[in-house]
């Protein structure tokens, strides 16, 4: 992006691509990196990033610098998402390492660099399909659809930014206070004399019921997977007197036992059997994906002017394709020159093909099987690794360490067709965008590796505060593959059950396996999100949900996330 470029855009009637949108965009984009990062690690699911950017972007460039145009505040929301994009690429990914034993043996720098070079990558591969996708075939994208009506609604973005900013206020607050006193969790079944194992335990977190209200309905099946576990097992398991026992002989019934025990591994298989239907599913899309990409090229000489040039397309491809094979071979010194260079083909072919089935997939059902593509991905890499006859160690660094990158890309191609077409309904210039869009992706790696060895070195990835679910199911394939020590008939049962949930409706299998593995204080405090935004929908009405419900839910994910890695930071400092 040169100065020249920015300029010529600066003098337009109505700004697009300046230095302000682009600073603005990176300050908001770090926010909502750290936000949504953290809650992923929590809930084991992401969140789209776009809407509250341009929230918080009106407020800002309206409410505070008196800028008025909404084709600039369109750039604030896509550098911010740019930035954002490594988040949920991230934090799905690279806990996994730390979850596996060996956090302290991969160099986190090339780890960075490698996550840009796939950033740029998913950018790159996924902007010749611009016109074919939003042009020609019109898809829906329901993302970017919300995004554009914010953004054209001057006004209402401004007060929205104000009531994000007040709740984001009170929910640091409230979160202050349950650390310092330490009291995170309320036992309301012990006072009503619920039977332990049916675990009446709530968490105190303002950022969960804001999550569950943001996603409503959307995150019935979440629920249901939790109190079917807990409310529904644990007493058919007491009835009939089929509690499990220990070694000893002892009869295991209290809620954190039967989770280690029996419903994280089934939660665990429900993730990977929904995950790797969900790509089963997608089988039709990558036909579809590849006629997009033959229209594509028919038509590229007629859009030259409204995208990058594809010669510097080329050149961010291959560039970042060396990249990513540099990481390969440095990654671990075991690996050989061979060895790396199949990685990162193997890695960019991966993008290319999962990145376009991505954003097919989002834009026509607003549902993202990342978490499937990232499973498959790593995989096929383990099974590289393998093949050239690495030992454990290095085999699960690296293969991690590049699908990390492909994560990452993989993300950044659903992110951009999300704002691109949210600029193709406010009049945006695609190539403005576009270029937004590799401005903030080179940040996002840079700040969420960061938070992760905060979060992991003050809270331990894994535990019960930072559960890391989609990490979790990750490293458990990943251990599976090499032969560890895995409850195997656990995890095969609730792949099964995962997997034909994933054929009745697309992600069910996921959400539904995410309730049996999370603890069920964070599902019961999640619910009380979903039943208020139930509650807002009917008696409010959905327009006062927009309008002042999902501002207050975005601000509760806001503050308790800031002070919550705050704090980690904090202890990190404090301790060394």
């Amino acid at each position: 992006m040169t100065d020249s470029t920015i300029a010529a855009h600066a003098d337009r009637p109505y700004p697009e691509l300046t230095w302000i949108a682009v600073g603005v965009g990176w300050f908001l984009g770090v926010i909502i990196a750290v936000s949504i990062g953290y809650a992923a690690l929590i809930l084991g699911f992401s969140i789209e990033g776009s809407e509250l950017a341009a929230i918080l972007g009106f407020g800002i460039l309206r409410g505070i610098l008196r800028r008025r145009s909404i084709i600039e505040n369109n750039i604030v929301q896509t550098v911010a998402s740019g930035v954002n994009g490594a988040s949920s690429g991230m934090m799905f990914s690279v806990p996994a390492i730390f979850l596996l034993g060996y956090g302290d043996r991969f160099d986190p720098i090339i780890l960075t660099f490698g996550c840009i070079a796939g950033a740029f990558l998913g950018i790159a591969f996924i902007i010749p399909l611009r016109k074919h996708m939003i042009d020609y075939e019109r898809l829906t994208y329901p993302g970017g659809v919300a995004v554009a009506t914010i953004l054209k609604s001057p006004g209402a973005g401004v007060r929205k930014a104000i009531i994000l900013v007040a709740a984001a206020l009170f929910s640091a607050t409230v979160h202050f206070i349950t650390l310092k006193t330490g009291v995170s969790n309320w036992n309301l079944g012990a006072l009503i004399g619920l039977p332990e194992y049916m675990n009446g335990i709530w968490y105190l977190s303002l950022m969960t019921i804001g999550v569950g209200f943001i996603a409503g309905r959307g995150g019935v099946a979440f629920i249901i997977g939790g109190f079917v576990a807990y409310w529904f097992v644990s007493p058919l398991l007491s009835l009939t007197g089929a509690f499990p026992v220990n070694e000893a002989g002892q009869i295991i019934n209290t809620p954190g036992d039967l989770r280690l025990l029996l419903y994280r591994p089934l939660g665990i298989g429900m993730l990977i059997g929904g995950a790797i239907m969900g790509v089963i599913l997608a089988a039709p899309l990558i036909l579809s994906a590849i006629k997009s990409m033959q229209k594509a090229a028919s038509v590229e000489t007629s859009v030259a002017s409204e995208e990058m040039p594809i010669k510097l397309l080329y050149v961010a491809v291959i560039g970042a394709a060396v990249l990513l094979g540099v990481m390969a071979v440095v990654a671990v010194e075991s690996m050989t020159l061979t060895g790396g260079i199949a990685m990162a083909l193997l890695g960019t072919l991966w993008i290319w093909m999962a990145g376009i089935i991505l954003s097919e997939a989002i834009g026509r059902t607003n549902w993202s099987p990342l978490s499937g593509m990232t499973l498959v991905g790593i995989t096929l890499l383990i099974i590289v690794t393998q093949a050239f006859g690495m030992d454990r160690a290095d085999s699960i660094i690296a293969a991690i360490m590049v699908g990390a990158a492909m994560c990452v890309a993989m993300s950044q191609a659903t992110d951009l067709m999300l704002d691109l077409k949210t600029g193709y309904l406010v009049g945006a210039t695609p190539r403005m965008q576009q270029i937004g869009q590799f401005a903030g992706a080179w940040l996002g790696p840079i700040v969420v590796i960061f938070v992760i060895f905060a979060l992991n070195e003050a809270y331990t990835l894994g535990s019960e505060r930072l559960p890391a679910p989609q990490a979790q199911a990750l490293a458990s394939t990943i251990d599976g593959i090499m032969g560890g020590d895995v409850p195997v008939q656990k995890y095969a049962a609730g792949a099964i059950l995962g997997g034909l949930l994933s054929v009745v409706m697309g992600g069910l299998g996921i959400t539904v396996g995410l309730g049996f593995y999370l603890p069920f204080n964070i599902v019961l405090t999640y619910s009380l999100g979903t039943l208020s935004r139930e509650l807002a929908d009917r008696f409010k009405g959905k327009n006062w949900a927009e309008q002042v419900g999902i501002p207050v839910a975005a601000g509760f994910i806001v503050g308790e996330a800031l002070v919550g890695v705050g704090d980690a930071i904090v202890a990190v400092l404090t301790a060394a």
